[in-house]
């Protein structure tokens, strides 16, 4: 009676851990722009339910090194993400905030049941990537996704001048 009670507790540890097993990646190309004054664009990616509520943000990359954190001032140019979670952010945020980055594309993978995604609920959810650069322009993507996962998926879209290929990747 005791092994059977230990193999259900190890069964049931197995399957909560292939349930929370799943893996959310996004891609995000900033793009070679000839411009007579480039500056890296300040971007910010999050989830948003599908009416568009703020539920989790993921990164927000921009000016870290200006003195007295000056870099933060430009960020409501990001401006949905601004309003909908930014202004509350006492910035920097250890784990979300990071620098600027260069021409390129850059990864970041996040994990079922650890931070940011642990207390995303089940349901329908878009990936929203905000992209503002001085002297530039603003430009928003989203991609659709159900978490968790059930299934694997892969989706990208293209943008037209501050972002190049954004892609999600999810594994269940």
């Amino acid at each position: 009676m005791r092994w059977k009670g230990a193999t259900a507790a190890m069964l049931l540890s197995v399957s909560a851990g292939r349930l929370l097993a799943g893996e959310l990646s996004v891609e995000v190309e900033i793009p070679a722009l000839r411009v007579a004054e480039y500056h890296r664009p300040y971007v910010a990616i999050w989830i948003e339910d599908e009416r568009g509520r703020h539920q989790q943000d993921l990164a927000v990359w921009y000016d870290l090194e200006m003195k007295n954190n000056e870099g933060t001032k430009w960020l409501k140019d990001l401006r949905l993400w601004w309003r909908r979670s930014g202004r509350q952010l006492e910035l920097p945020v250890d784990g979300l905030s990071g620098a600027t980055r260069p021409v390129g594309v850059h990864r970041l993978t996040f994990a079922a049941g650890e931070a940011p995604l642990k207390n995303l609920l089940p349901g329908q959810y878009r990936l929203v990537v905000e992209a503002a650069r001085e002297v530039g322009g603003l430009e928003r993507i989203r991609l659709p996704f159900q978490w968790p996962a059930e299934t694997a998926l892969q989706q990208h879209k293209q943008g037209q001048h501050e972002l190049g290929r954004v892609a999600l990747d999810m594994k269940p």
